[in-house]
């Protein structure tokens, strides 16, 4: 399929609901057809592996295009100077989120670019530096100074913007969840800073409110 025919067949699944909801969390009626991700996953199962078509996909800056782009990116094969490019590109959170979770993860020299994007004017560049951190606290933070780190959610949070305050309480949540020497204190201040705290989650979902995810999470 070419670019102009994955395009028509995302704008012929096009919902108002959808739509709604995705300008709702920062989306616009330029920016996005307003598809539902199951039918965004269902185009992408049709299409193989492709960083050149994916790299077109991206490129129209449509959020649907770019959701169906990381589905089919091979992430190990992307330079470092490309995976910089997208990142300052993305459009949208749930695009965001997609790339953070599958992109991201996956390559092996993304954490190059973390303090660079910590730095960044560019407010996808910083939500994707944060879900890299949050990754490296679930893993071992190794080079992590966690009370330094502590002391910067506790003060940033609570002006940070959505896109960034997100993952920001993602690093927050891991801290808790993973090293039990810093649980209290990321409990306190999860307490203290109530992000989230009212959050709207369905039946069967974790909040993300940082007391409750991490209690949670340990408690398995």
């Amino acid at each position: 399929m070419t670019v102009q025919e994955i395009l028509a067949e995302l704008k012929s699944m096009s919902n108002d609901k959808v739509s709604a909801h995705n300008i709702k969390y920062g989306a616009t009626s330029v920016n996005q057809f307003g598809v539902k991700m199951g039918d965004i996953r269902n185009v992408a199962k049709k299409l193989k592996a492709d960083n050149n078509l994916a790299l077109e996909l991206w490129e129209t800056k449509i959020a649907e295009a770019q959701s169906v782009a990381v589905l089919i990116m091979k992430p190990k094969e992307l330079s470092v100077e490309q995976l910089d490019k997208l990142v300052n590109t993305i459009v949208f959170s749930h695009v965001a989120d997609w790339f953070n979770a599958y992109t991201l993860k996956a390559h092996p020299f993304a954490e190059q670019l973390l303090e660079k994007w910590m730095k960044s004017d560019n407010k996808w560049a910083v939500r994707s530096a944060w879900s890299l951190l949050a990754v490296k606290i679930g893993k071992v933070a190794i080079g992590l100074d966690l009370d330094k780190l502590l002391d910067q959610i506790e003060k940033e949070m609570p002006v940070a913007i959505p896109e960034i305050q997100w993952t920001m309480n993602t690093a927050l949540a891991n801290i808790g969840i993973y090293h039990s020497k810093h649980r209290q204190r990321a409990l306190d201040i999860g307490n203290r800073l109530e992000i989230y705290k009212d959050f709207p989650v369905s039946k069967g979902c974790t909040s993300p409110f940082a007391p409750i995810w991490i209690n949670e999470m340990v408690s398995r």
